[in-house]
């Protein structure tokens, strides 16, 4: 039976980051992965690009049970460390909007530089190569794997989540930890597009395809006083429901029975403001409603809300001022209950996941001897916009900090 310091299955951000990381501190590492392609979600992340960082990164974009648990690891491994990385691999980047950063060719890139760490590491990498039973004896894990079996005083989970199930996802890791006893916080979807019931979104499915600025909230479940979480973020009308980082952001946040609240005008704040500029629009101007609702949404949109009440099928100057009230309420307070998600066949993440109670903060090592898990598999959820690619570099580099050598 091969032996080795340390045996990481996965070979995602998180995992390769760790294997390269603990590879260059002189342990002897084996990375497994199931899957025939090498990380393949940064390979799709970003449009292909991948958004590898955020510039921005506080504790403060993540979500747990524990929103506090990522603090030490984050403040340990920034994103300044990993841009200067990224540098000394010579890989052009630009910021796109609120600090994410993204690669200037491809994806390919960041991958390419997780390759060569790891190489510099000499890390043994098999994949793909499935594992079979996992067991604890002795101090020592001994996993059974389709190239034989192996062993290691320590065991690294970094098999992600739920999400993408196309490209290899599995609850591995999560069966993994219940195996030895530790908790789960229920996985769900998140960043993942919204679904409504179909009768409901007939009127707005022809408008799949339209994009627009927008102000969104949810309120926010727990103790004291209740609070809505909102996002100033792009939304994207699709068939079926909403989409766009606007949609994604709120999801992580949004429970069932709970509705979603819209502004679709945010450079008007309060109803009372819109209402007042559709007074003043009607004073001066002969225009249909929807004509002059184009000049502070998409012409598809405008016409498909006026189409909404037939008191807004004429010249604005002839529209009730009750009705332009009415209107103004709902372009600045659309209140509307999503049924569902997409799933996770379009979840970018997975929230949930092993629960922080039973890991340690500052090197990610369960309450089972010599196990760790990181990344995604972690009930640690960022934001969309590369906080999740952080939490995955800050992570694995936490663990491998703590992994032990044969002295």
């Amino acid at each position: 039976m091969l032996s080795f310091d340390v045996v990481i299955i996965g070979a995602g951000a998180a995992g390769l980051f760790c294997a390269a990381q603990a590879g260059q501190r002189g342990l002897r590492v084996l990375l497994l992965d199931h899957s025939e392609k090498v990380a393949e979600k940064i390979r799709i992340s970003g449009g292909g690009r991948c958004n590898f960082t955020n510039r921005d990164t506080t504790p403060a974009q993540f979500l747990g049970e524990n929103p506090h648990f990522c603090r030490s690891a984050l403040s340990r491994y920034t994103p300044q460390d990993f841009i200067a990385l990224v540098q000394k691999h010579g890989i052009a980047f630009h910021e796109k909007h609120k600090g994410q950063l993204f690669c200037d060719r491809s994806a390919e890139d960041i991958i390419g530089m997780l390759l060569a760490e790891c190489q510099a590491g000499g890390v043994e990498r098999w994949q793909p190569c499935k594992v079979g039973a996992v067991s604890h004896a002795d101090g020592h894990y001994r996993l059974q794997t389709e190239r034989g079996p192996v062993e290691a005083p320590q065991l690294v989970v970094a098999t992600g989540g739920l999400s993408i199930p196309k490209i290899g996802a599995t609850d591995f890791g999560f069966r993994l930890a219940q195996q030895f006893g530790l908790r789960l916080v229920r996985p769900r979807p998140a960043l993942v597009p919204l679904v409504f019931e179909e009768a409901a979104w007939q009127p707005f499915a022809e408008l799949a395809g339209l994009a627009l600025p927008v102000m969104i909230s949810t309120p926010m479940a727990g103790k004291g006083k209740a609070r809505d979480m909102d996002f100033a973020e792009d939304l994207l009308f699709t068939h079926r429901g909403l989409s766009g980082p606007a949609v994604l952001q709120i999801s992580s946040f949004w429970q069932e029975d709970r509705p979603l609240k819209l502004n679709l005008a945010p450079e008007f704040a309060r109803a009372q403001d819109l209402q007042a500029h559709l007074l003043e629009a009607k004073a001066r101007s002969r225009k249909r409603v929807a004509n002059e609702l184009v000049q502070l949404v998409p012409t598809r949109l405008a016409e498909a809300w006026a189409g909404r009440d037939e008191r807004l099928q004429q010249p604005i100057s002839d529209v009730p001022d009750k009705a332009l009230a009415a209107l103004a309420e709902g372009l600045t307070r659309w209140e509307l209950m999503p049924t569902g998600t997409e799933g996770y066949r379009k979840a970018e993440v997975t929230a949930g996941g092993v629960d922080t109670r039973d890991l340690s903060s500052q090197t990610l090592e369960s309450k089972q001897p010599g196990l760790f898990f990181i990344g995604e598999v972690v009930d640690v959820t960022g934001w969309l916009g590369g906080y999740n690619f952080q939490w995955a570099w800050a992570s694995a580099h936490a663990c491998a900090q703590a992994l032990r050598g044969r002295g």
